[in-house]
């Protein structure tokens, strides 16, 4: 029988495997990434807010909240900000492919970081498995993108998505140590609130307009917020209670294969995977199994 915590990982993963689809659909998004990035965001926290409105518990909490406790929440609210400012950013600069692997590549950082800092040992196995995912996004990375063809635009836009990839550990980190003591209502609704806030800022700064979306455009950023946003992020924000912070992060490279995929059967993408993506999926599932073998005590 699975586990709730592992079956909240799987469809968290299957839903934020929409994003980069869904994100391509969005008309505004070539043009103002920045803007579409902050209303995604921003529907999300709507879509909380009933939760903070209504749910008594809630309330309470996020009104006797430590400082301490919400200072940190705030801090992650703003990498979580950036995280989707340079991932927005850089899927007008590359493919969907490099984009999603790149911003995804956060183990790395995650694995060592959560073992010596959160105290989450990792066995030999786990760190197996963390490298052979790795070494599954590089072959996919090869499969997907040509290295000879690399234009400024391109190589600026992977840098983007690492950037993004970067952001996303501490979010990670952030959120797992977290999410012990702070239910998922308050954490998302403060984290996502505070997202909303820098995007906002970032959309003024760099005079992104935000009137410059059609009712088509907003309708799917709505499917945004509600998919990758509610069953994804909130999904796995909620499943980070209950999982190390290092397979939480290794689970996520699901989210490019399931992108592949869907960029296949995707009529405004038809993107085809080559045969480095299959191969390069199966090292990461592979790696993914390795990591939540053996959890140690």
């Amino acid at each position: 029988m699975i586990k709730k915590p592992y079956l909240g990982l799987f469809i968290s993963i299957a839903s934020v495997s929409f994003a980069a689809i869904l994100i391509k659909l969005v008309d505004a998004h070539e043009a103002y990434p920045l803007s579409v990035a902050f209303y995604r965001l921003l529907f999300t926290t709507l879509l909380i807010l009933p939760v903070v409105l209504f749910h008594r518990k809630t309330r309470e909490e996020l009104l006797t909240l430590p400082r301490q406790t919400l200072g940190i929440m705030i801090l992650i609210g703003i990498i979580l900000g950036f995280h989707f400012a340079f991932w927005f950013t850089s899927l007008t600069m590359t493919s969907v492919a490099s984009s999603v692997i790149l911003v995804t590549a956060h183990p790395l950082l995650v694995g060592p970081v959560s073992h010596v800092f959160l105290k989450e040992r990792l066995s030999k196995l786990n760190a197996a498995g963390i490298l052979l995912s790795v070494c599954g996004v590089v072959t996919l990375v090869y499969g997907n993108y040509e290295l000879s063809s690399v234009s400024l635009d391109s190589l600026l836009g992977n840098l983007l998505a690492i950037g993004g990839g970067i952001a996303a550990g501490f979010y990670i980190l952030g959120g797992r140590k977290l999410r012990k003591t702070v239910s998922i209502g308050t954490y998302a609704f403060v984290v996502y609130l505070v997202g909303s806030l820098v995007l906002l800022c970032m959309c003024w700064v760099l005079r992104s307009p935000l009137g410059a979306i059609s009712t088509r455009d907003y309708g799917v950023i709505v499917l945004l917020a509600l998919i990758p946003g509610i069953l994804g992020h909130t999904l796995y924000n909620w499943s980070l209670k209950h999982v190390r912070a290092s397979l939480a992060s290794v689970v996520l490279l699901g989210e490019p294969i399931g992108s592949s995929l869907l960029a296949i059967i995707a009529p405004w993408i038809r993107q085809i995977p080559s045969e480095f993506t299959i191969v390069g999926g199966g090292i990461i599932l592979f790696g993914i199994y390795l990591t939540a073998k053996n959890k140690p005590g």
